[in-house]
């Protein structure tokens, strides 16, 4: 026992009550900070996987947006075709109407033209014709001879003029 008369073995004994004494505390405080700190980063991992969730998510949702504004984009562009479609076809058809229409006028205004340029004609014919006879008639006949044709004339009038 020679141990218990040395003053470092009694060092080395209140050391160990010591470090006992301490580590019982120190060891709630050691293990209270990293139980905090494990809660800490427990907690930011959840936080992380809470916004990583809501991230993709957020990312469906805008891709699925996405893709319904694509089909809507086709659709108005589809419609635009057709309705580009079917003015060029009614400006088509316009067209054709409008030329079908001036081409007729045209026609009416042709036949028009050919009528009194024939009524024209004839009435120079039927002046030239009547100066002629005119002629011929006063030179050839006499008196009563001219009554008796201006008499026909004149009876046969109503029937030429029907």
């Amino acid at each position: 026992m020679h141990l218990l008369h040395e003053a470092e073995f009694w060092v080395l004994v209140a050391f160990v009550i010591f470090v006992a004494g301490v580590w019982k505390p120190m060891r709630r405080a050691i293990d209270g900070a990293l139980d905090a700190r494990a809660n800490r980063i427990a907690a930011e991992l959840d936080e992380a996987r809470r916004l990583r969730d809501e991230a993709e998510a957020l990312l469906a949702e805008y891709q699925q947006k996405q893709r319904e504004a694509e089909g809507d984009a086709q659709a108005i562009i589809a419609h635009a075709k057709e309705e580009a479609e079917l003015l060029a076809a009614r400006a088509q058809q316009d067209l054709q109407q409008a030329l079908e229409r001036r081409t007729r006028l045209a026609e009416e205004r042709i036949t028009q033209a050919e009528a009194k340029a024939v009524d024209e004609i004839r009435a120079a014919a039927v002046d030239v014709a009547i100066a002629a006879a005119r002629d011929v008639i006063a030179g050839g006949l006499d008196e009563n001879r001219r009554a008796a044709l201006v008499d026909a004339a004149i009876t046969a009038l109503p029937q030429a003029l029907r």
